[in-house]
């Protein structure tokens, strides 16, 4: 089993949440973040004013999958979270070892 965290910009969830059921994945958590990369937060022009935004508001979306499936997974997120600009973001997959279902006591691959 396989953990994949990706961290998008915000705009593109509907667009991910979409890609990521049509290749059957059943749940994902999201988590709104903020961050900076190479691009090193921006500024902004706010009633005359400029104001430097250090850190860039960004989606962390984690989707726990079994291990067949993370190429494809990948793939959905590549093509729905592009947009080609600078501040895209980032895909991390870490591995998991156990998962258990709260309600059932269903274990690993019963529980995703």
């Amino acid at each position: 089993m396989k953990m994949i965290t990706a961290i998008i910009k915000p705009f593109k969830l509907d667009d991910v949440r979409a890609a990521l059921a049509d290749i059957g994945v059943q749940g994902i958590t999201v988590t709104e973040v903020k961050g900076f990369g190479r691009q090193k937060g921006h500024t902004e022009l706010y009633r005359g004013a400029e104001y430097v935004i250090e850190f860039v508001p960004k989606v962390k979306v984690e989707i726990a999958t079994r291990a067949d499936m993370v190429d494809q997974v990948i793939e959905a997120l590549l093509k729905s979270a592009r947009t080609g600009q600078i501040g895209d973001g980032k895909i991390f997959i870490s591995d998991v070892n156990s998962v258990l279902r709260i309600r059932t006591g269903e274990k690993d691959h019963d529980a995703l």
